[in-house]
């Protein structure tokens, strides 16, 4: 088996994207995913001008667009996410995320006025998808959709996917920190993926076992920033303020059968904050989370109790 051992790593999505494969046919696996990355970057990246979603963003205000199979899938999903979580996901933030980076790139956070004026542009029942002509558009000029919150996440069920064709039974990618984990490792062994601490760089919260799972974490230390009154600011966006999400939570991961799901479930969990986002993870069984409070407590559901290991010093606690 060691001779069958194939590893990459490549950008894609707007991040490094690294893989690892066992088997006979790793090799030529592992170059399908990375094709596999760059066409689904093409289909859903707003920040390419050629993309369906692009496409989409351009037209708002008029007819929507006939779209592939893939693009609408995963509007169609961030769609179901939005509805089912009451407000805690919404695929039309783009508006305010835009703002906010320009915020990011001068180190001061937007004017309220500019927030006040694009929030009444965020509205999921805003995207009109027609399932019988495939179209997808949306209702009103200066609209805009973004899939940062799940775009990866679809991109790591694709890759399952490829591995799966090629007959490959034990792989590994992390795209950007969202990993997908197919089987276990050769040895039988499940896979172990750190999850980061969000106060302290190169430094491990903990661990936690998987196989065939995904493993996905939203945190308030990625792409932020501390305005001039020293205050952290981050790029997780509560749609109903237009503000960086203030639920309590630092950290949260997400361990599901998709790694849709627990892309859209981590950033729905952030937003919603501990009790109310435990509360939506019950609707969806089989599916465990991590979650790091402001005092840096670290908050385990019951399924993942013997799979998460606890670096030294962490203190965890264990819900019913």
């Amino acid at each position: 088996m060691s001779a069958w051992i194939a590893d990459s790593a490549h950008m894609g999505m707007g991040t490094v994207m690294t893989h690892r494969a066992y088997g006979k046919h790793a090799e030529p696996s592992l170059r399908a995913v990375e094709e596999e990355a760059h066409r689904i970057e093409r289909l859903l990246s707003r920040f390419l001008p050629d993309s369906e979603i692009s496409r989409i963003n351009r037209t708002a205000g008029g007819a929507g667009i006939l779209v592939s199979d893939d693009t609408w899938a995963v509007l169609e999903q961030a769609v179901r996410f939005s509805s089912r979580c009451q407000g805690c996901f919404d695929v039309t933030i783009a508006p305010l995320a835009a703002l906010w980076q320009e915020g990011r790139d001068r180190s001061r956070p937007p004017e309220q006025a500019a927030i006040s004026r694009l929030l009444p542009l965020v509205n999921y029942r805003d995207l009109v998808l027609d399932p019988c002509k495939k179209t997808a558009g949306l209702r009103r000029k200066g609209q805009s959709v973004d899939l940062g919150g799940i775009g990866k996440g679809f991109a790591g069920d694709k890759f399952v996917n490829i591995f799966t064709e090629y007959g490959v039974t034990s792989a590994f990618s992390n795209i950007g920190g969202n990993v997908v984990a197919l089987g276990t490792k050769p040895d039988g062994s499940p896979w172990q993926v750190g999850i980061r601490h969000p106060r302290m760089n190169h430094a491990l919260i903990g661990s936690v076992a998987v196989s065939s799972k995904a493993v996905v974490t939203s945190g308030d230390y990625m792409r932020c920033f501390a305005g001039p009154e020293g205050y952290r600011y981050h790029h997780i966006l509560n749609p109903s303020t237009g503000y960086p999400s203030d639920s309590g939570l630092v950290s949260v991961t997400v361990v599901a059968d998709s790694s849709t799901t627990a892309d859209a479930l981590s950033t729905i969990l952030f937003l919603a904050g501990m009790e109310k986002g435990l509360a939506l993870l019950r609707g969806f069984p089989g599916t465990g989370a991590v979650l790091v409070d402001k005092d840096l407590l670290v908050h385990v559901t019951p399924d993942l109790k013997e799979r998460f290991r606890a670096a030294e010093s962490i203190r965890t606690v264990v819900w019913d």
